[in-house]
């Protein structure tokens, strides 16, 4: 299949624009190639998975565009780096890797990109709309985009993500297209659930598990209370499988029925998730029993948004957890600002409240005890920090969290 390109394209393949941009339409020009796209099409916006540092290969490439003069054509935010740049000192790394790692994240600043570093974009003044073509990393953003917005994006890895920004371009292929949105595999939530975060999450984790490369419809969710919890089960399937979108019936603004969803199809397969579906996949989240001590809280993964600071404040100030028990929130820059400016962090440290911004707890060495139990309400964060950075996990609600950091331990209601 032969790439077509525009006459824009073809200025500046042919470096009309410059070593960087040629440089990245190069790159782009190849990568279409290698997933059969026709032709490129416009983007609105992109979001940048590349500021965590893991090597010298990273930094080189970014560094490299910025010394042939290199920025980004879109409004392009930046996902999460290695160190919190507003709060010095509270990521620990040895000189030998704190200096590329700082490097790296201003060196995307350099291309012109946005300093959001945060893996909730959705919850930025950059949030796309309805139908934007867009070209996002992180998998719990591309889910987000994809399916509570209907935004259209792939799930761009690092370096192709930049270089879209770099042109302004994306391969027209996948989810760009509407063709290829439509639903393929149900799943039928059987029985009666409530509404509570922890359903979320476990619905997320089972059709990540069973989806494959398939697009889930779900029917029966109840409807959510906010968008927080389609983060997070968004979150979950992106975590547990290779789910780019997803559609709720009656939920999400894709799938207003199940019809719609399917595009008059009928589904490849469909999967009955009952009660106790749900606990078993929660139940692998957790490897220590409840009343087991508590070294740490860790919530935010992905990013706090400021509803769910308005839910959490009210319970510590009704907890005031006094036990010494930290608890980091990681959360946005844009939403640490507003919280400041309305002085609801006025009062953290009473309770042992730790923000984290420009980076997350699982992905860098930010806890200040990784030999004790960390408890969490984030589907993902409890499935990757184990291998990450070796930590033993508890999952629970955001309750039972602060109930937790007041008590010591673990400690779990009914859910």
């Amino acid at each position: 299949m032969t790439l077509e390109l525009s006459a824009g394209d073809q200025s500046m393949l042919g470096g009309e624009h410059g070593r960087a941009v040629a440089a990245a339409m190069k790159i782009l020009v190849a990568f279409s190639n290698a997933v059969d796209a026709r032709k490129l099409l416009d983007i609105a916006g992109a979001h940048i998975d590349g500021c965590l540092y893991h090597g010298q290969a990273s930094l080189d490439f970014v560094e490299r565009l910025v010394e042939g003069g290199g920025r980004v054509r879109v409004p392009t935010t930046l996902n999460v780096g290695s160190f919190d740049l507003i709060h010095p000192g509270l990521v620990k790394m040895p000189p030998s890797q704190e200096v590329p790692a700082r490097r790296l994240m201003k060196a995307h600043l350099k291309l012109g990109c946005q300093a959001t570093f945060t893996c909730a974009p959705y919850l930025t003044r950059f949030r796309p709309g309805f139908g934007e073509q867009i070209a996002w990393g992180e998998s719990n953003a591309i889910v987000f985009a994809n399916s509570v917005i209907g935004a259209r994006t792939n799930r761009y890895g690092d370096f192709i993500d930049l270089c879209c920004a770099m042109t302004g371009r994306a391969p027209a292929w996948g989810l760009h297209l509407s063709e290829n949105r439509r639903g393929q595999i149900l799943f039928e939530l059987t029985g009666s659930f409530e509404p509570a975060d922890a359903l979320f999450v476990g619905v997320g984790l089972v059709i990540g598990q069973a989806s494959c490369d398939r697009i889930p419809v779900i029917s029966g969710l109840p409807q959510p209370r906010d968008e927080d919890q389609l983060k997070a089960l968004g979150a979950a399937a992106a975590t547990t499988g290779a789910v780019a979108l997803f559609h709720a019936v009656g939920i999400t603004p894709e799938a207003r029925t199940l019809d719609e969803a399917f595009r008059g199809m009928a589904p490849e397969a469909t999967i009955r998730i009952c009660r106790a579906d749900i606990d078993q996949a929660l139940a692998k989240l957790s490897s220590v029993p409840d009343g087991a001590p508590l070294a740490a809280v860790s919530l935010g993964t992905p990013h706090f948004s400021h509803e769910e600071w308005m839910r959490l404040l009210p319970m510590l100030r009704e907890v005031a957890p006094g036990r010494g028990i930290p608890i980091y929130v990681n959360t946005g820059r844009a939403t640490f600002k507003r919280l400041q400016d309305e002085g609801e962090l006025d009062d953290a440290q009473k309770f042992n409240l730790i923000p984290v911004t420009d980076t997350c707890t699982y992905v860098t060495s930010v806890l200040e005890r990784l030999d004790g139990v960390v408890m969490t309400n984030s589907g993902k964060f409890a499935h990757y920090a184990p291998g990450n950075i070796g930590v033993t996990v508890a999952f629970g609600d955001l309750a039972d969290c602060v109930r937790s950091a007041a008590a010591g331990r673990v400690v779990r209601g009914a859910r």
